[in-house]
């Protein structure tokens, strides 16, 4: 039916939920740690696995990249940046900020609508 949509077919990136999702899994994974240099490889695939898993889990038609970035809490700061060039009707990005008194993290997610 033309112009239909169903109830879980949002259009556009819904920023706070994958939000909250991601930071659960960050919560999850490093909820209680240290930065640790020998846990990185492990928190990483971990963070970023569960992520894209969850998301996908809702079912929406996206494409998902998921990017994660950890440093060991220091006075000299920590500054990423992105930028896109897409449909921003549809697609969309959020970024998650986590930290604790030893490390600072930075999630990522792109959503990159799948058109049929």
């Amino acid at each position: 039916m033309e112009g239909y949509q169903r109830p879980c077919d949002e259009v556009g990136f819904n920023a706070d939920e994958a939000h909250n999702i991601v930071k659960e899994c960050v919560d999850g994974v490093l909820g209680g740690n240290d930065y640790n240099e020998n846990n990185i490889n492990q928190w990483t695939a971990s963070i970023v696995e569960q992520s894209i898993t969850h998301l996908v889990k809702l079912g929406k038609a996206y494409k998902y990249i998921v990017t994660w970035a950890v440093v060991q809490r220091s006075p000299y700061g920590f500054h990423t940046a992105s930028s896109c060039f897409w449909d921003t009707t549809s697609d969309g990005t959020c970024t998650i900020r986590w930290e604790n008194r030893t490390m600072n993290c930075i999630v990522n997610v792109f959503a990159v609508a799948i058109v049929l």
